[in-house]
């Protein structure tokens, strides 16, 4: 199709997200096979790297913006623009949760956070008693430096005792089908259950050398 040289892209295909080091193809397809296609980067500048008819571009690319090139009647034709995000990922994803306490009193903010480890983007998932209310707030911290790893904190404000239960992550790998779960389990209580009497007065004095004990009953 002389009107049409560059097969029409949809928007999937003009984000491409790959691992770090791997290569990729820049799918700018032609409707006519003997076309002759020139790649280039955001500066216009020539990009040398093999084309197939039937994919587009492969190669090892820099992250940045692409476009495709090709004459028809001495008219040049621009393909969509396509954009290559490089992540840094790992094969294996290492996810660790922690929460600062496991026991809360009614009335206190349970906070529990997920890290995942050496990927820079992952589908994280949370899984606990008030998610179907939605009551839960969270929080994502891109950290990069000393090592990359992803904060996810999932705060629970004014808890009950309906909040009881198991807060579980999961992590999915962005570009592998690999997936990791963990998991707390948090208790909530209606009212502190310990009670303190000690068995001396705000204000105790003692003599140099004297010992004296304090006692108190714990119930």
């Amino acid at each position: 199709d002389p009107d049409m040289p560059f097969v029409p892209s949809i928007p999937e295909d003009q984000f491409i997200l790959i691992e770090e080091g791997d290569p990729t193809v820049i799918p700018c397809r032609t409707s006519d096979p003997d076309a002759q296609v020139t790649l280039v980067n955001s500066l216009d500048k020539p990009v040398y790297a093999l084309y197939d008819t039937k994919q587009g571009f492969i190669g090892n690319f820099p992250a940045g913006s692409y476009t495709c090139k090709t004459m028809v009647k001495g008219v040049e034709f621009k393909s969509d623009e396509f954009l290559i995000y490089i992540i840094r990922a790992t094969s294996q994803l290492p996810v660790e949760i922690e929460a600062l306490k496991t026991v809360y009193k009614t009335g206190e903010t349970i906070v529990v956070t997920c890290v995942v480890f050496d990927n820079e983007v992952v589908n994280l998932q949370w899984n606990y008693p008030g998610k179907v209310k939605e009551k839960g707030l969270i929080k994502l911290d891109d950290i990069k430096v000393p090592s990359q790893k992803l904060v996810y904190t999932l705060t629970i404000p004014e808890a009950s005792v309906k909040d009881t239960g198991d807060y579980e992550c999961t992590a999915r790998h962005a570009t592998k089908e690999v997936k990791e779960n963990k998991k707390v389990v948090i208790t909530v209580h209606d009212k502190g259950f310990v009670n303190l009497e000690p068995q001396f007065s705000p204000l105790e004095a003692v003599n140099l050398h004297e010992v004296k004990n304090f006692v108190v009953d714990v119930q």
